[in-house]
Parts: C-alpha cells; sequence; structure tokens
C-alpha cells in the first residue's frame, strides 16, 4: 500500500470513529431504559364468587315478588364496602306505559329523610358549626316546651333520636294539612309531654325538624341548600332534591300507587311533608341512593368521617320495630333507635335501618358494618315488595356472608405476597 493510501485510510478511520461511539452508547442507554421500565400488566382482580351466586339468586326472587305484589315500579341498589355491585329498575313508572325505572328515576324518601338531616348535621359537628349536646334554645332563643325544664334540657342529639319528651306523632295531622313550620313549632308548647325529655322514644315529625331550623340559625342557609352543598353535590346525587316542586319537574319521576283490593291505584303526588323537610322531604334516584350507602359505609371522608358514622349508628333509647319483616327469618335480640337511624341487634350481627311511606312511595335503606354491605329499595306503591325485599336480601347474605368474608381474605392475603422482580 502506498504512502498516499495508507494516509486515506487512516483519516476515515478517524472521521468514523466519532460516529461509532455515539452508536454504542445510544444503544446501551436504549437498553438501559427498557429493562428499568418493565412492569406486569395490570391485571382485573376476579370478582367474588360467593357475591356473584349472592346477586344471582337475589334478583332471582326480586323477580317474584315484583311479580306477586303488582308494584308498578321499583329501584335496587347494593353496595359492598366502596363499589355499588348492583343497581337496577324493575317495572314502569306508570301502569299502561312502557316507560320503564330505570337508575335515574326520582322516587319519594319519606322518612328515610331523618337519616339526610342526621347525616348532615354530623357534617356540621364536624365542621365545629354545631355539637350534638348543643341546647336548642342556643340558636332558637324562643322556643319552647310546655316545661321551662323541658325546654332547657331539649339538646339536637334529642331532637334526632326522638327522645324530646312528646306524644307519639305530635302534629303530624297538621303537617299533613300543610301547615307551616314556624306554625307548627311554635304550637309545641301547648302539648302535655308524656315522658322527661331524653327518657323515652316517641317518633316525631314536627319535632324532628327542628334540626332544620337550627341549622339555618347557625350558618344562615336553609335546610335545602346545606343539604345541595354538603351532601348532594359532593357525593354527586345529581337527581336529588328537597322539595316539591324539583319532584314534578323532573321527567323522570315514578307515578304513586295505592293499593286497593289488590290492585294498584295511581294517585296524585301532593305537597305534603316537604314542609318538615327533615323529616320528609327528600326526593332522590337509586343512583342517588347508592353513592350515599357508599359514604353510609365509610369511603367519602372527604363529606363524612367513620367516627361520625359510627356516632350516628350506636344506640341511644330502645326503640321497638314495626317492621316485623326483618325479624321473621333471624330473631332481633334489642332494637334501637340512634341519630337518625334505627339499630337492630341480632344474636350475632347489626343492622341499621330506616324505612318511609307517604303519598304511595315507600323507601326502605340498611346498612350492615360488619359485612360492608347496604342495600336500599325504592318503590311507588306501598305492598309485599318493600315490606321483604331487604330481608329476602340480608337472609340470602347470611347463608353466604362467611363464605364471602373468607375469599376476601384469601384474596388480600395473595395480593400481598404478589412483589415485582
Amino acid at each position: 500500500m502506498t504512502k498516499r493510501k495508507r494516509y486515506i485510510l487512516l483519516a476515515v478511520v478517524l472521521l468514523a470513529l466519532p460516529f461509532m461511539l455515539v452508536q454504542m452508547l445510544t444503544s446501551k442507554k436504549a437498553v438501559a431504559v427498557v429493562h428499568s421500565t418493565i412492569t406486569k400488566p395490570a391485571t382485573k382482580p376476579d370478582p367474588n364468587p360467593f357475591i356473584t351466586q349472592l346477586l344471582t339468586d337475589y334478583e332471582s326472587k326480586i323477580d317474584s315478588l315484583v311479580d306477586e305484589s303488582n308494584t308498578p315500579g321499583a329501584a335496587i341498589a347494593i353496595v359492598f364496602d366502596s363499589t355499588i355491585i348492583f343497581i337496577k329498575g324493575f317495572g314502569v313508572k306508570t301502569i299502561g306505559t312502557h316507560d320503564v325505572v330505570d337508575v335515574h328515576t326520582v322516587f319519594r324518601l319519606a322518612s328515610v329523610s331523618k337519616c339526610f338531616a342526621s347525616f348532615l348535621t354530623g357534617i356540621l359537628v364536624e365542621d365545629s358549626v354545631l355539637q350534638w349536646n348543643d341546647n336548642v334554645l342556643k340558636y332558637l332563643p324562643s322556643f319552647s316546651l310546655q316545661s321551662n325544664e323541658a325546654t332547657q334540657k331539649l339538646t339536637l342529639a334529642h331532637v334526632l333520636s326522638h327522645t324530646t319528651g312528646l306524644p307519639y306523632h305530635t302534629y303530624t295531622n297538621m303537617v299533613e294539612e300543610g301547615e307551616g313550620i314556624t306554625t307548627l313549632l311554635n304550637r309545641l308548647k301547648d302539648v302535655a309531654l308524656s315522658s322527661r325529655v331524653g327518657e323515652e322514644y316517641s317518633y316525631q315529625n314536627v319535632a324532628f325538624s327542628i334540626i332544620g331550623e337550627v341549622m339555618k340559625s347557625a350558618t344562615g342557609k336553609g335546610y335545602d341548600t346545606l343539604l345541595q352543598e354538603k351532601v348532594f353535590t359532593p357525593l354527586e346525587m345529581k337527581d336529588a332534591s328537597v322539595n316539591y316542586s324539583s319532584l314534578i319537574a323532573n321527567p323522570n319521576h315514578a307515578t304513586p300507587y295505592l293499593i286497593k283490593k289488590g290492585n294498584a291505584v295511581p294517585t296524585h303526588i301532593t305537597d305534603t311533608y316537604y314542609n318538615v323537610a327533615p323529616a320528609g322531604g327528600v326526593n332522590a334516584s337509586i343512583s342517588d341512593m347508592a353513592n350515599w350507602m357508599v359514604a353510609l359505609l365509610g369511603n367519602t371522608k372527604n363529606v363524612i368521617s367513620s367516627q361520625t358514622l359510627t356516632t350516628l349508628y350506636t344506640p341511644l333509647i330502645k326503640a321497638n320495630s314495626k317492621n316485623r319483616n326483618y325479624g321473621r327469618v333471624h330473631r332481633i335480640s334489642k332494637s334501637y333507635y340512634g341519630l337518625g337511624w334505627r339499630v337492630l341487634h341480632y344474636p350475632n350481627d347489626t343492622v341499621v335501618y330506616h324505612g318511609g311511606y307517604v303519598n304511595g312511595y315507600r323507601s326502605e335503606v340498611a346498612v350492615n358494618p360488619k359485612s360492608r354491605m347496604a342495600i336500599c329499595v325504592l318503590t311507588n306503591a306501598p305492598g309485599t315488595l318493600a315490606d321483604n325485599a331487604i330481608p329476602v336480601f340480608y337472609n340470602l347474605l347470611y347463608n353466604k356472608q362467611d363464605s364471602i368474608q373468607a375469599w376476601e381474605d384469601r384474596q388480600r392475603k395473595h395480593n400481598q405476597k404478589i412483589t415485582l422482580p
């Protein structure tokens, strides 16, 4: 090779060397990046087979109850821990149409509204706006019971637990006649007390609604506004409301029916009980109720804490449950009333629940803290479906509860053992 050719070859090698080095470094870097970002593909957890079977069995029984009860329409939701595992509408909103009940069809909740009143009170207690043992006079200085001693003693907890000392259903007849809340509360001073404050359970609608006036005094906002701001909006209860006009204006509401001689007869929607909104004025769809039940099981700590929920569910006064269906399968040991909730003690379990009836609408909601299950049933007619839908569910759950929990425990242990390489 001539001297000139050797110089040319050396020049080519020197020119190519930087490009070769860059290529080698880039290749090594790319390989390093690929290896450092390898992860296991995400997999959807398998459903609990015992819950799947529970829901299948339950839906079959509900289909039978719908047929047997002549209930025009219903909606049911079930929540397990933080997950809505069942939500469905049954039947129609109006007999003679094909307008089916869906998950956004609105029903009146009647006395299940009381659970929302205590729920909202709990939120305001967390916000340090109210305290459970605050005296009513602190917020309503002109309020009076017949006894000065009783007036001085009455607290918010007494109001929400039906231990005001007033006779059973004081002035409920005037509620149905449309009397305003101010007049109703002013007339309580004329009523002879049937017991000392805090000593006996006596169900109320008028006295229970004292809580709404207390909230208004403490915050400067109406009860409906507070419920919207503190509960409906944060829980995305988009169909819920607390007045007659909102229900009527919503085209997706269920027509109410009365059962006469075994037949469903339509009835007009009235504006009764909206004058005592904390006691009976909430309207909602099953979608709304499902979101609320997620909160009732302690999964929305940004809205309400688990400690406050425990306070709501704590028994305060003995109160016999009139719904015998809850005790037919498993005998109730004791029944109480807490803060806006009935508390049923069974030998090995506890269920908190409330029912409601107004204007042809029936509602039932129940929470089982032990199984982390909650269920709600809404219907547009009274009858065996509304009465039995929740007891039937808890009977099925009782037979599968141990298997459900054992499977959940195995899955939890299995997931804890999985580690990335």
